[in-house]
């Protein structure tokens, strides 16, 4: 049996020219926010506001039909909460996420106990659920955007302690949670999932599950079991989904991913031999399983959005979308494959 790990991860660079001193100076100042309340406190006063209702992210609709997230200052926060009638010391409950380029925090905070459409007006902007938000944005915006309801979610739901069951507090920066009778630390976590194109070489095997929007299909992903690596993941996915035997793995990148909750997407690329890839599917999980060659690969790569038929509903093959890195994934493949 042929090795199932090659040489796995990649070296690559991965900031290009960035001015690391910068960048150092920047990680630094958010660690001493998070280490510091009043700080953190301090830095809320000037700092962006990412709105939420309900964990839904609030997006402004530009002149060119495009969306964006709303430069919301805090002064703009409270102003908002002043004219609902609403004490401005809701926005202390903000949850630091980052720091811009120019050194500015940045927060998010939920809205969700004032009303949705009189917020909307005041703001000149639209709550939109996240999953429809992610199509909407571009560049870094999708990432901060989930980042800061991942974050948010995770208070919502760890309000109490697991060995007590007395409540826990936040520090200023919500980068944890303190039992106040045990003493116990907690902090958001990640559930971490392996995502793996799996090619026979001439070939790349993709999938769908029933929820999937129609005609859309993926790279195979599942969760990672306690105790597992990612390697013994991966192979153990593939046997459980399709039935096929991976030979090898190359280890391609990560994504933090909010489906279902706070996901971390490890992507990889795998092969099995060609003399054994029938697929042999699990229905439990997926729907259906197949072989693409190239040709389907690149068409459906350069379909910005699925065609659709008089019912609205997809009537052609499609791929994820470009902000997602099962995308990335299946990109890489096929350019690999022009090279060969």
């Amino acid at each position: 049996m042929r090795c199932l790990v090659r040489s796995s991860f990649k070296i690559r660079q991965l900031f290009g020219s960035r001015d690391c001193s910068s960048y150092v100076s920047r990680m630094r100042y958010l660690m001493r926010l998070k280490e510091d309340d009043e700080a953190c406190l301090r830095a809320l006063q000037s700092g962006s506001v990412l709105l939420y209702h309900k964990l839904a992210p609030l997006l402004m609709r530009t002149e060119r039909g495009m969306y964006q997230l709303p430069a919301l200052q805090a002064t703009d926060v409270k102003g908002i909460l002043g004219k609902l009638g609403k004490d401005e010391q809701l926005l202390n409950s903000s949850v630091l996420i980052g720091c811009s380029d120019d050194n500015v925090p940045q927060f998010s905070l939920d809205v969700g106990s004032l009303e949705q459409a009189a917020v909307e007006e005041l703001c000149g902007g639209v709550f939109i659920d996240l999953r429809k938000a992610f199509f909407l944005l571009k560049g870094p915006e999708a990432p901060l955007v989930s980042k800061g309801q991942a974050l948010l979610r995770w208070h919502q739901t760890h309000g109490f302690c697991s060995t007590t069951g007395q409540p826990t507090q936040r520090n200023q920066a919500g980068s944890q949670r303190v039992c106040l009778a045990n003493g116990a630390t907690y902090y958001p976590q990640m559930a971490p999932v392996v995502i793996v194109l799996v090619s026979d070489g001439r070939r790349c095997l993709l999938a769908r599950q029933s929820g999937f929007p129609r005609g859309m299909y993926s790279a195979l992903a599942g969760f990672c079991d306690i105790g597992e690596t990612v390697e013994e993941t991966l192979r153990r996915e593939v046997a459980e989904e399709v039935g096929l035997e991976v030979e090898s793995l190359l280890y391609s990148g990560s994504q933090h991913w909010p489906f279902p909750q706070s996901s971390f997407m490890v992507a990889c690329h795998a092969t099995v031999s060609p003399d054994n890839g029938e697929i042999n599917l699990d229905g439990a999980e997926l729907e259906d399983a197949q072989w693409f060659g190239l040709d389907e690969i690149e068409e459906a790569l350069q379909r910005k959005t699925p065609l659709r038929n008089p019912k609205g509903e997809s009537s052609v093959f499609w791929v994820p979308p470009s902000y997602a890195i099962a995308n990335k994934l299946i990109q890489e493949w096929a350019n690999q494959q022009k090279k060969s």
